[in-house]
């Protein structure tokens, strides 16, 4: 048996092409265009075949598709002319983000090129592989024996589809059958696939949802039409079997999933895949049809609409059209099919079995993150990196990070015995430091470090916020300590808004820069007993929310940290943070590096995150289990003014601690 197969390099066909080869004595002629001939022994070695037996059995015929008769020449038509039994046409676009005219040539011409290629070496039978596409957006249930009802053709990838599929039916001069193979994705034993594609396009935002929310949490789904996708092995395997019976010339075969889901369906599938939270609630995007055309057109024509949906769209890889065909309206019968396979052992398994194989393949080889360089040293490799409050704790484990990964890291703080001694140890693991002394809550001594950063270095390309005095006292203890609020204020907020605020203009002029403030955990729960450390650092997040929005388009970012309790010297006089389960200084290091790599708008816990929704819906909730944990916890004994006195908590106060892990109380 000899074939001949358009689209051997692509994703269906080079699979189709290794299942025709199994059968001994099979000849494989391949379309390749002269510029890929490279690819040959690739796709040799892909089929299992190699010396003289590769050239043999899989032999490659140079051509194009946009090339009449495929760009074939006359010696191989002459060569090929009566030897080809069936001729598989599987060459197309399948984007929809292509541009019409490439959709045109390729799909329309070089189909109808296709069949004059079949008549020229008199093929005994063209098998062309169309898709569902053909049928546009018809309502109802398309069967394999419809073909002019199709409606809804307005795009070029639906038009050009059915166009092509129209030119086999009318000028097709020799036995003919046409495949629609419904929505193809990877492997459905392996996982593997090629491209990113149909569901494929929502996993970032599947992954997002498992980065932000935990797995257990009902989330929002979108709700909308019918989507039919089918594993590519079932469409290899369903399209080598039936293109080998009888009575198939002049039909039409829907290879699909005879079960067929909703977006919504499939969305859940994928995030249970994913172990994301589950879309058990769904919002029908019909709704969103009760909106007037000129309405929808009147927004867009906005541009904050435009920049907004365009940015979210790009960040999740989203492609301009998806959303026109998330309410798609047609099923798909396929009792022609079904007779054909039946007795084959050829099924199309179902999507629950398979969804998590091809959830793996995407993350370990098509997630786009994988394919960007998101290394630390990548990212602030030879830049300038400012850590304050870098001599100690969160800064200091920060600080070596960067400097390991390249940077030029300078640190701050008051004491210069211990920024001689982190320098010291930074210069002990093969790397340096560059520290300056400088008190952040003085602004007259912000001004002058920040002076003498820009005259040194130039400004900087990174500033992380860390320096920071937190107090722990109950609001009835500080009745007569209101120096308290004030001093908080002046290094929390004060002195890093003077130190932002001065490094600003350098960033600005240079349209990139990106800033990282140290928050805090309390800001999203409102802990007690930390009203004033609270405060300050509410006051950070508001402006650095107002900051982001007015620098937004000049290239400088803004992340902010919640960050929760972290084992430093600034939590050690609390003698009763001792045995609570906190962060280590390296891991909250390991968060700043994240968020100079990704850039995000806020780094927070999920049980941070939890806490904040609780205070937004359920705020007289939220208070009272606050008001519990408040007087589950006493003050410090340093806050009493008391000394030596080990603190006591109740067993309910310990369960609280374990649960809670890195929430102040």
């Amino acid at each position: 048996m000899q074939y001949f197969v358009t689209g051997a390099t692509g994703f269906i066909g080079k699979r189709l092409v290794k299942k025709l080869l199994e059968t001994k004595g099979t000849t494989v002629y391949f379309l390749i265009r002269p510029e890929s001939a490279g690819k040959v022994a690739d796709l040799h070695a892909y089929w299992g075949l190699s010396g003289a037996k590769a050239q043999a059995r899989a032999v490659p015929i140079h051509g194009d598709l946009t090339g009449k008769k495929l760009g074939v020449s006359a010696d191989d038509i002459k060569r090929l002319k009566g030897q080809v039994n069936h001729l598989y046409h599987l060459a197309a676009v399948y984007d929809l983000g292509a541009d019409e005219e490439a959709q045109v040539a390729v799909n329309i011409e070089g189909t109808r090129n296709m069949v004059d290629l079949a008549k020229a070496i008199d093929a005994g039978h063209v098998h062309h592989v169309s898709s569902i596409a053909a049928a546009g957006l018809y309502e109802g249930v398309f069967r394999e024996d419809m073909f002019e009802e199709a409606e809804g053709l307005d795009h070029p990838y639906f038009m050009t589809k059915h166009e092509s599929e129209k030119i086999v039916r009318k000028e097709c001069k020799v036995p003919w059958t046409v495949y629609r193979p419904a929505m193809v994705v990877g492997d459905s034993t392996t996982g593997e696939m090629d491209k990113i594609d149909g569901p494929y396009y929502f996993f970032k935002l599947i992954q997002r949802m498992r980065q932000i929310l935990p797995p257990w949490m009902p989330s929002v789904g979108l709700e909308g039409g019918r989507i039919n996708i089918v594993p590519v092995d079932f469409v290899v395997n369903a399209l080598a079997h039936i293109s080998h019976q009888q009575g198939t010339a002049s039909r039409c075969y829907h290879l699909v999933d005879p079960m067929g889901y909703r977006v919504g369906d499939v969305l859940d599938i994928f995030s249970r895949a994913a172990h994301a939270p589950r879309m058990n609630l769904f919002v029908n995007a019909a709704l969103l049809g009760f909106i007037p055309k000129s309405v929808k057109k009147g927004l867009m024509a906005l541009a904050p609409v435009r920049r907004i949906r365009n940015a979210v769209m790009k960040d999740l890889g989203l492609p301009e059209d998806i959303l026109t065909f998330v309410n798609y309206p047609t099923r798909f019968d396929r009792r022609d099919t079904d007779a054909m396979l039946k007795g084959s052992g050829v099924e199309c398994p179902n999507l629950k079995d398979y969804a998590w194989k091809l959830w793996d393949y995407w993350e370990r080889n098509l997630d786009p993150d994988l394919h960007i360089d998101r290394s630390l040293r990548g990212t602030v490799g030879g830049k300038v990196v400012l850590v304050t409050g870098g001599s100690s704790g969160i800064g200091l484990a920060a600080a070596h990070k960067f400097a390991e990964a390249g940077a030029i890291t300078l640190i701050c703080g008051r004491d210069q015995d211990k920024l001689d001694e982190a320098c010291a140890e930074a210069k002990a693991k093969g790397y340096q430091f560059i520290a300056y002394p400088a008190d952040i809550a003085d602004m007259a001594d912000c001004d002058r470090f920040v002076q003498q950063v820009i005259a040194n270095h130039g400004g900087v390309d990174f500033l992380i916020n860390n320096a920071g005095r937190s107090i722990r006292r109950a609001i009835e203890g500080s009745y007569d300590r209101f120096h308290d609020y004030e001093r908080t204020m002046q290094l929390n907020y004060f002195g890093c808004l003077r130190v932002t605020m001065g490094f600003l203009p350098g960033m600005t002029a240079k349209r990139k820069g990106h800033v990282v403030n140290i928050s805090s955990i309390g800001v999203l729960t409102n802990a007690p007993r930390f009203s004033a450390y609270v405060a300050s650092k509410a006051a950070l997040d508001a402006w650095t929310r107002c900051a982001s929005s007015e620098f937004a388009d000049v290239g400088v970012t803004f992340t902010t940290i919640n960050m929760p309790l972290v084992r430093t010297p600034m939590i050690a006089p609390t003698k009763i943070y001792n045995n609570v389960p906190v962060l280590e200084p390296e891991e909250a290091g390991d968060m700043i590096a994240q968020a100079c790599i990704y850039k995000p708008v806020r780094i927070a816990t999920r049980l941070g995150i939890t806490g904040q929704v609780l205070h937004a819906l359920v705020p007289r909730i939220a208070q009272i289990a606050m008001n519990t944990s408040f007087r589950m916890f006493p003050d410090s004994s340093a806050a009493k003014g008391e000394k030596g006195a080990k603190p006591q908590l109740s067993p309910e106060a310990v369960a609280m601690q374990q649960m809670m892990r890195g929430i102040h109380f």
